[in-house]
């Protein structure tokens, strides 16, 4: 008998309980040209996260005097990755709010979890295309963002470029929200149009939170609510954590314990 059979709660239109993540897949080396790549499934949602080094670092920070590295993301939703075509944001003239945001986070994720000084002076840019988007476009570039990164660093080292490794501990995030009055882990696209209150949530392999992003729609929501999302939140994280350190381990034997 399931969780839900049990309080007598319907389960979600996808068939998983209120706490479980999506079926996740990944698929590395999707981008042979980029030094770490992996496409990631959650449900639906399919993003293509590709790590590429550059022998330099931008200009403003040379001009300030600042040492190491810098990593820096881009994100795109393609036209078809939606139920109708979206217009790539060179037709618009300017880059959509939407993916600005996104590709900040991913950034701050990313640069959150890497010593830039043992990275050199590089720059590590991270580009995640969304291929299909069931919700959660964000979480899943984050995810695979953080394994790609881990891939290009692994190659950088094989290769005798860096001295020591840079990538100090694994990045996930997923979503938590309440719908109903039902607080639902890893929404997809159906779910989080419908919620009341929709939060995503960056941690680290270590358990510490890099961000937070939580709002009600057109709603409010608790002090219990709040409480009840993190907790969901960290156990999907946990979860994803693991299945990141189990694909590393078996790509990268000698991986670093992250």
């Amino acid at each position: 008998m399931t969780d839900n059979q049990e309080t007598g709660l319907s389960a979600r239109r996808d068939g998983r309980e209120d706490d479980q993540l999506r079926p996740l897949k990944f698929n590395l080396g999707i981008a042979p040209y980029a030094d770490g790549s992996v496409l990631i499934s959650a449900g639906n949602t399919q993003v293509i996260c590709a790590a590429t080094i550059e022998p330099s670092v931008p200009r403003w920070m040379k001009e300030q005097g600042i040492g190491g590295g810098w990593i820096t993301a881009e994100y795109s939703m393609l036209p078809y990755s939606t139920l109708t075509r979206r217009p790539r944001d060179i037709s618009k003239g300017k880059l959509d709010g939407r993916c600005t945001e996104i590709q900040r986070l991913i950034g701050r994720a990313l640069r959150a979890a890497v010593d830039l000084d043992a990275f050199g002076e590089q720059t590590l840019w991270i580009d995640c295309d969304v291929l299909q988007a069931d919700g959660g476009t964000r979480t899943a570039s984050i995810t695979g963002a953080s394994i790609a990164v881990a891939c290009a660093f692994a190659k950088l080292r094989q290769a005798g470029a860096i001295a020591r490794w840079p990538l100090r501990c694994l990045v996930a995030a997923t979503s938590v929200g309440v719908l109903h009055g039902r607080t639902l882990l890893d929404l997809n696209y159906e779910e989080d149009r419908e919620a009341d209150v929709d939060m995503n949530l960056v941690m680290t392999s270590a358990g510490t939170f890099i961000e937070m992003q939580g709002a009600g729609e057109e709603a409010t929501f608790t002090q219990g609510d709040l409480n009840g999302m993190i907790a969901f939140g960290q156990t999907g994280i946990s979860r994803l954590i693991a299945l990141q350190r189990e694909l590393l381990k078996s790509a990268i034997p000698d991986i670093p314990e992250l």
